[in-house]
Parts: C-alpha cells; sequence; structure tokens
C-alpha cells in the first residue's frame, strides 16, 4: 500500500515564527513520510492591529471550516507560560480550535505552552510557575512506554525550555491520562490521553542544534539588565558558551516518525470504515 501525503495544520505560537516554521520543516523533511505542512496564526492575537506581514507572509489565519481537510494537527509552545491562561488574548480561540479537533476526532500533539493549554481545558489539569527555568538538555525516564516512544531508551535525551509546569498528582490520578515520561528530576515529558489521539509533550523536540541558544539570547536581549540561566548539559564549552551539542536528534526522529506512523494508522483505519 502507498503511503499517503499526511496533511498536518500547526498553530504557530512561537516568538521566533520563521525559525519555527523552519524547525517543523526540518524535522519532518527527515522522516520516512510524505508531510504537506499548513501553518496557521491565531485571529484574535492581532485584534484592532495590523498583522504583521511577516506572520501573513509565512501563515495563513486560523480557519476552523478547514480542519476537515487536514489528518493532524499541532499546536506549539508560546512563550507565556507565566501567564494565566485567562490573560491570554486568544485563549478563547485556541478553545474553540481544541473543540473542533476533538470532535472531527483527528490525531493532535499539543507541545509546551500548547500542551499546558490543551491539557488545562480538556482535563483540568492546573499549571504552576517553576521556582526557576527548567532550560537545558536533559535525560528522561520512560514511566509507561507508548507508541510514541517505541524505539527510545530509558535516559534518552531531550532539550526543556519552560518557566512553567502542570501538576503532576492531577496528571497521575487522571483517569483519562497516562503519564509516559519525566526528566529525572520529575519534571514532565509527555503524558497521553487513553481515549482520544491525544498527545502532549512538554520538552522541544522540535528544536534544532542552534535552538536553545537563541532563546538564551532572545530572552538577555530584551532585558539585559536581569540574570538568565544559561541552557544546562548543553554546550562543548559551557563556560564560554560555545559549541552546543544536538543531543537530542536521535529522540526528535524516532518521537516525530512515531507521530507520525500513528497518524498514518489513523487516515487508514478511516479509509477501511469508509470502504
Amino acid at each position: 500500500m502507498a503511503t499517503p501525503q499526511i496533511r498536518i495544520g500547526i498553530l504557530n505560537l512561537m516568538h521566533d515564527k520563521l525559525d519555527t516554521q523552519k524547525r517543523f520543516e526540518r524535522v519532518f523533511a527527515n522522516t520516512r513520510y510524505q508531510v504537506k505542512l499548513t501553518f496557521f496564526y491565531p485571529r484574535t492575537h492581532y485584534r484592532g492591529q495590523a498583522v504583521p506581514d511577516l506572520v501573513q507572509r509565512i501563515s495563513q489565519p486560523l480557519n476552523l471550516a478547514r480542519l476537515s481537510e487536514l489528518d493532524a494537527f499541532i499546536i506549539t509552545g508560546a512563550p507565556i507560560e507565566q501567564l494565566d491562561f485567562s490573560a491570554v488574548t486568544y485563549i478563547d480561540e485556541i478553545h474553540q480550535l481544541i473543540d473542533r479537533l476533538v470532535q472531527l476526532d483527528i490525531p493532535q500533539l499539543y507541545i509546551c505552552w500548547g500542551a499546558m493549554a490543551a491539557a488545562n481545558y480538556l482535563y483540568g489539569i492546573e499549571k504552576h510557575r517553576l521556582a526557576e527555568k527548567l532550560f537545558g538538555v536533559f535525560p528522561n525516564h520512560i514511566v509507561n512506554q507508548g507508541p510514541l516512544l517505541a524505539g527510545l531508551p530509558d535516559g534518552f535525551l531531550a532539550p526543556h525550555a519552560r518557566y512553567a509546569e502542570l501538576d503532576h498528582q492531577q496528571v497521575n490520578s487522571h483517569p483519562d491520562l497516562i503519564l509516559e515520561a519525566t526528566t529525572v528530576d520529575n519534571n514532565l515529558f509527555s503524558f497521553r490521553a487513553r481515549k482520544h489521539p491525544q498527545s502532549f509533550l512538554f520538552a522541544h523536540l522540535e528544536y534544532g542544534r542552534a535552538a536553545l541558544l537563541k532563546e538564551y539570547r532572545r530572552e538577555k536581549n530584551a532585558y539585559p539588565d536581569r540574570e538568565y540561566a544559561k541552557p544546562q548539559n548543553y554546550f562543548l564549552d559551557p563556560v564560554h558558551m560555545r559549541s552546543p551539542q544536538f543531543k537530542w536528534q536521535p529522540a526528535q526522529h524516532i518521537y516525530f516518525d512515531n507521530w507520525l506512523q500513528t497518524v498514518v494508522h489513523d487516515i487508514q483505519n478511516k479509509k477501511l470504515v469508509k470502504e
């Protein structure tokens, strides 16, 4: 059977939108599947103001009517995890998007803030601020094996970059969620839903080699008088912040390839049902 083209929508909420788009394009170009990506932006984020030219050039306004044309959907992270969800100007649009994705029952991958917002909305999982930013490349412990972790060894490396975390006890005790993996210090890596094709990923596995360094410089340039933690376990020369290492590349390839495989299975199962 020929491998179908996989049509994936991505709501790009990241600050570095062009770099984010290039990262996802690179990630999905390096899998065994043929993938077509369509990038969207939330309309309500720009309510009362002009949409930046770059955003209009590389993405489309979110259109819920188009979701039925897609096979899967990703909501990215966003540099707003320190805000309450109610303070996010486009949170209602995010909720409407999630509702429609659930109604269509297409595979959903929520990443970092996207995972926090979706888990809070769908399952009531609370968010709290961390004492300090979780920032660097860390080993991750597999708690419950699942399809997206297949082929990953216990202790696999992944980049984390966030100021907030979800309530672990709520995740563990929720009957509809399965905790998959955490860092060795018990920060979340991922969990999944039991009844729906929903995956919640808290590491930025889509990041390329230089992404953590760029994130550090972006924050430092925005507020040069503030002290920011440097990414841990990342540089070959950490003193001078030189030679970043792409230690998570194997996990990146395996995880996203696994996710695409689950999307392909979903496409094929729906085709069989129609036949």
